[in-house]
């Protein structure tokens, strides 16, 4: 017995010492414990209501959507886009013909294997590879992640890397399409994509449910009407159909980015044309999501109202955004429990702003303590913040004070919560 023990301690020492087994132990551990809480408390059947809006917000929100709607549906697009805004599974026709099939290469795979939710990391390195960047998942994770177990890493964080720490410029857009990656990837571009899927544990430990996931684009082929793409879950060169690219890009309102060379703008506001402009860009993203709610059900349907909102918000329409939000969490609570994406506001926080900025502040602290306690390890920076916005509004500084520790706890230099914290001489 005495034996068996010293073998164990050794085991240990040995594991925890080397910094890959420490990794890949740390994460089947994390894995567990997430299993044993999400066994007690399914996150399927967590469900947020918002209140009863007040008889003068609803007042205010209806006057905010008769006076925005006409300019929200008249977006500065070519007309041929505003009558068939939605995406398609086959190539639509370009100012200038495009090759049949275009692979761009010198990209350096990347797997996000055994790391926690290090999905943005790896992508994001890979990315930046082909423009001949020599650094790896890690360093790119250590500024994105600072905290392993952050849930999530937002896209404006990933551009920020870009041009802070590489050198180099990214573009973020939504409302994208199949023709709009063609073109960038013609043009010599690789295009980031974060989409959604659902999976059921056979990527290992943690993989199971709906989650989102950053996919990076190197080239399509039309003959066999896939995108060629590295996956930091299933591997290099992966055939990724047409098909699948529009249902899974839903989750997302059809984000992209795309990272190119400073000295390169110009080419990139050509390719982009009206979408270069991100007023005009959001507002063709909520017209895109207004016709595809019309026609969908269920899931799909409850990711078309997320998308609408989420691009109200970018318009800085915060009641309009509201109401939408509004209609998207009654109806996620007709979603099929296995269906539901609960994992939803690990990425999307435009609810949050659309309450707070609207006065909801109760929506606000109801929807971030719904997210949070959902989770076996609560340490989304980004709820905590804007909980303790919510707070802090409602004259709870103890409270606001305690959420914004956490969230710095969880994303050291989380730079909205440090500011806040200084601000209340913290």
């Amino acid at each position: 017995m005495a034996l068996l023990a010293a073998a164990l301690l050794v085991s240990a020492v040995v594991v925890f010492t080397v910094p890959r087994l420490r990794e890949a132990a740390l994460y089947r551990l994390s894995d567990w414990k997430a299993r044993v809480y999400y066994l007690i408390n399914p996150p399927q059947k967590a469900v947020f209501l918002p209140a009863e809006p007040q008889a003068q917000v609803a007042a205010a929100v209806q006057q905010t959507l008769q006076a925005l709607t006409p300019v929200l549906l008249t977006p500065t697009v070519s007309p041929a886009i505003v009558e068939t805004p939605q995406p398609t599974a086959t190539p639509t026709p370009s100012p200038t013909s495009l090759p049949g099939r275009v692979e761009l290469t010198g990209i350096r795979y990347q797997s996000q294997r055994y790391l926690w939710n290090y999905c943005a990391p790896a992508n994001l390195a890979m990315a930046l590879s082909y423009w001949g960047w020599q650094g790896d998942r890690t360093t790119t994770g250590k500024w994105l992640k600072p905290f392993a177990q952050d849930k999530n890493v937002m896209p404006y964080e990933m551009q920020a890397y870009v041009e802070e720490e590489a050198g180099l410029k990214a573009v973020v857009r939504v409302g994208g399409d199949l023709d709009t990656i063609r073109r960038f990837i013609s043009a010599g571009y690789p295009v980031l994509v974060e989409k959604g899927e659902v999976l059921h544990g056979e990527y290992g430990p943690g993989s199971t449910g709906w989650m989102g996931h950053y996919l990076l684009i190197n080239g399509y082929d039309d003959t066999q009407s896939g995108l060629i793409v590295q996956d930091s879950l299933t591997g290099p060169d992966q055939l990724y159909p047409y098909d699948s690219l529009q249902t899974d890009w839903r989750a997302f309102n059809y984000l992209y980015i795309v990272i190119y060379p400073p000295e390169e703008e110009e080419e990139i506001t050509h390719i982009l044309g009206d979408q270069a402009d991100a007023y005009a860009n959001q507002q063709y993203a909520a017209l895109l999501a207004a016709n595809e709610v019309m026609g969908l059900t269920g899931r799909d349907q409850f990711f078309a109202w997320m998308n609408r909102g989420s691009s109200l918000v970018g318009l800085q329409d915060y009641g309009g955004a509201a109401a939408i939000f509004d209609q998207a969490f009654i109806l996620y609570v007709d979603i099929p429990e296995a269906d539901r994406p609960y994992r939803m506001l690990w990425y999307n926080t435009a609810p949050y702003k659309a309450y707070y900025y609207l006065g909801n502040y109760w929506n606000v602290i109801d929807l971030a303590t719904t997210t949070l306690d959902a989770m076996a390890e609560p340490t989304l920076e980004e709820s905590y913040y804007w909980r303790a916005r919510a707070e802090l509004a409602l004259g709870d500084t103890v409270g606001a004070v305690n959420d914004l520790k956490k969230a710095v706890k969880y994303h050291t230099g989380f730079q909205p919560a440090v500011d806040l914290l200084a601000e209340l001489g913290y």
